[in-house]
Order: structure tokens, then sequence, then C-alpha cells
């Protein structure tokens, strides 16, 4: 059991962890370029935040929290999403009082008790961002454009954005009753958790998994048809915005999302690639959230995508993402004085801004060699004893094959003068003078 990974968690790689570099990297300046910039909030809370905000009726709050009692006795919860953590945070440190609208955007881990499966872990990972402040229209259609642009640049394909609204307190009581009339006639039908929810929010019963509540579900009143005025022009203005920016959707009435903070406007990429677990991105807006947990009255929107999922997505699409950046010189060394060597000048080129290693193991220099091609080191450089005394060394293109002797003087010179270059993007500036291009 120590050696093995609790159930719904998992190990990256050193192998495999490049991937998830690149793509928060992706996500956070696609955000950066939006005008997102990045929070970073407590992995656990106080419990009252998730109930408050993410509805004590959602399956969230009633059967997926990991909640303990500290040591003071207060009750604590893992943050199972990242919106009431980012709100909490706006109140706390008044950012309200910021210049809005005021735009954040993060990559945090989540917890939530559920059935492990492909693209569902009890420990995971999203990338979100929220935006308060604009009550616009507009903001939905630019929230909508962030997640598709990221889509985009990750060459992630055959995605369906689904969009719907679920009104506002104006309206949705008239639609809750709606709602509590047809499902009373299917009560005794009903799960136990769903006919919990009848008086007190019928709309998670829209929400829940169970095949005979959704059967129920699928001929219930639509949000859609008891909009009000406001909501519904609001939502014929995002639509109009999509159209313009040549995103394409469809109008899912069935969409409520999963949690209970959200209002008006809901939106969900989709994807047939990756079985069950196939929305990748869900979000949309929460304009009473803020107000609710105590702070002034705030339109707020927002969207979580989710890195396993899309990791996933990437695979199955056969996407190639960049090739990480290799070993750029390992300096193969033998004998005591050239080791020694060695460590000097793989120091000095560090702090030059290149990627370089030596041996740390006592290997043979063919051990060495080997060692570096597993690397992909793109060049090695060979110092022996021997060589040492007269001032030489070997340099070897490791792609071409080539080999070169070099002073000794010639290399170290060669090398550290990139640190008077302004801009250096690979080793090839430095070796260009050794002729090495070939």
């Amino acid at each position: 059991m120590l050696i093995k990974a609790i159930k719904g968690t998992q190990d990256v790689l050193p192998a495999n962890v490049y991937a998830n570099q690149f793509i928060e990297a992706a996500m956070l300046e696609t955000a950066r370029c939006f005008g997102f910039k990045e929070i970073r909030t407590p992995v656990f809370e106080y419990t009252e935040l998730f109930s408050r905000s993410v509805g004590d009726t959602t399956d969230v709050v009633q059967k997926e929290m990991y909640t303990f009692d500290d040591k003071g006795g207060r009750s604590i919860t893992l943050r199972p999403e990242g919106t009431a953590g980012a709100v909490r945070a706006f109140l706390e440190h008044s950012l309200f009082n910021e210049p809005l609208p005021q735009k954040v955007c993060y990559v945090t881990s989540c917890y939530r008790y559920e059935k492990p499966q492909a693209g569902r872990l009890r420990e995971f990972h999203q990338f979100g961002v929220e935006c308060f402040g604009p009550s616009a229209p507009a903001a939905d259609a630019e929230v909508i454009a962030l997640a598709n642009e990221i889509f985009s640049f990750l060459g992630i394909k055959k995605l369906r954005l689904e969009i719907n609204s679920i009104g506002c307190p104006v309206c949705r009581p008239v639609y809750h009753q709606k709602l509590r009339e047809y499902f009373e006639g299917h009560k005794e039908e009903l799960c136990d958790t769903c006919k919990g929810r009848l008086d007190r929010n019928p709309m998670r019963i829209l929400d829940c998994k169970s095949p005979v509540c959704s059967r129920i579900a699928a001929d219930a009143p639509v949000m859609a048809h008891n909009l009000c005025g406001e909501c519904a022009d609001h939502f014929e203005e995002v639509k109009g915005r999509l159209d313009s920016m040549g995103i394409s959707y469809e109008v899912n009435l069935r969409i409520v999302r999963g949690l209970d903070y959200y209002t008006r406007t809901v939106f969900e990429f989709i994807s047939n690639d990756i079985g069950a677990q196939g929305t990748v991105c869900g979000g949309g807006r929460y304009d009473g959230l803020v107000e609710q947990m105590g702070g002034p009255k705030m339109p707020a929107l927002g969207f979580a995508m989710g890195l396993e999922r899309i990791l996933l997505l990437i695979e199955a699409q056969k996407i190639q993402l960049p090739a990480e950046k290799a070993c750029e010189l390992f300096i193969v060394s033998h004998g005591k004085n050239a080791a020694d060597l060695a460590g000097v000048l793989t120091n000095e080129l560090r702090a030059a801004g290149l990627s370089v290693s030596f041996d740390l193991m006592g290997r043979s220099v063919k051990a060495q060699m080997k060692y570096a091609d597993k690397l992909g080191a793109l060049y090695t450089v060979v110092i022996g004893d021997d060589e040492l005394d007269k001032g030489e060394a070997v340099l070897r293109n490791m792609q071409s094959g080539n080999t070169s002797p070099i002073g000794l003087g010639d290399f170290v010179n060669g090398f550290l003068g990139i640190r008077a270059k302004d801009a250096t993007d690979s080793l090839g500036d430095a070796l260009q003078a050794f002729d090495m291009f070939k």
C-alpha cells in the first residue's frame, strides 16, 4: 500500500510531464492575450464556502466532497472546483474596488469522490477563468471565444459547442413551479436524492445521472420557453456575437450545468472521441454568486476545462505537440582532472542559459556517449586528462555524427561568449564558429 497511489489519483512521470507543462503554458498565455491574470488560491477552504456557492442540493456537495474536521474542530473541504475560491479571494481582498472587469485565471487541482474512469479522477486538474463585473452579452461571447481559441491553438478538432440559457431570479421561480408540478406526477419513480430536491431545487433533477430520472427529465418543461424578456434578449445577443465571430454552436435546451450558482448563459464543449466523459469544458454566468457570498451586486462569468480530458483528446486525435527542448550539450570526460573541469564548465554554461549535463555516475566514455544519446543531446564534447594537458577537446554533432578537434580555449571562449549576446535561441549560435553545420 505504501508504494501504490490512492485510487482515483495518478502520477505524472518525467517522460509525460512535458505535455502537461506545454498545455498549461498555452492556456495561461492565451488567457493573458485576453487580459486575464493568474490567481492562486488555497487547496482547502471552509466547507460552508462550497455548500453555499456550489449548492447543497448538488451531487458535488451531497456526494462528492472531501470534507473533514481540522484539529481546531472546523469543517474543512478540499476544493471540488475553482470558482468558489476565486470569488472568496475576490471579496476578501476587495478586488471589486479595482477597475472592472477583473479577469483572473488559474491552473489548479480539484478533488471529488467519484467512481474513477477514463477522464474522471478523484484528484484532477482544471484550467479556469473568472471575469467579474460585466453584464453585457459581449462578455459571454468573449469567454466562450477564449475557450475556443485554446482548443484551436492546441489543434483539437471535432468539438461541439452547446449553449443554453437557464434564466435569472426573475423568471426562474415560475419555471421551478412548472418543474415541481411535472415531477410531482412522477415522484414515486424518482431516486431518493431527487425526491429531496423536488421542493428545494427541482432543476437539479434535470442533472441527475440516474437512468430513470434522466428518462423522466427528458419530457420536462425547458427553461428556454420560460425566459423573461431580458434573459431572452441577452441570449439572442450572445448567439449573435458568436455568429459574428464565426464560432459554431448548437442550442441544447437540456444543459443546466451541475452547480447551483449558474444564471442565464451556460455552455459546454463536448467531444465524442474520449468516451462517456466527453465534456471537456463547461461554464457560464453566475451573476448572483458574489452578492450571495456577502459582496456587492456583481455580474460574473467563467469556465473550467479538465486537463486530463484534454490530454486524452490530444492522444485520441493523435495531435503532435512541439518537441520538448533537448539537452543541448553533454560534456564527456575521462580522468579526474577532466571530470573536475567538466563540472566547472557545466556550471558556467548553465549560467549562460544553456541546457548542459555531464557524467555523475562514473561511466566509461562509451557509456557516457550512450547516455548522451538517450538524453537526446544535440552535441557532445569529449575531454580527457591527456587532451587536457594538450589543451584540446573533440566536439561531436550527435545528429550528423561529424566530429571536430577543437582547442579547449576556443571551446570555452566560444561557449561562454554567448553570455554577452542579447538573445540566444540555441546552441547553434555558439557552434557556428566551429563549422559544425555541414
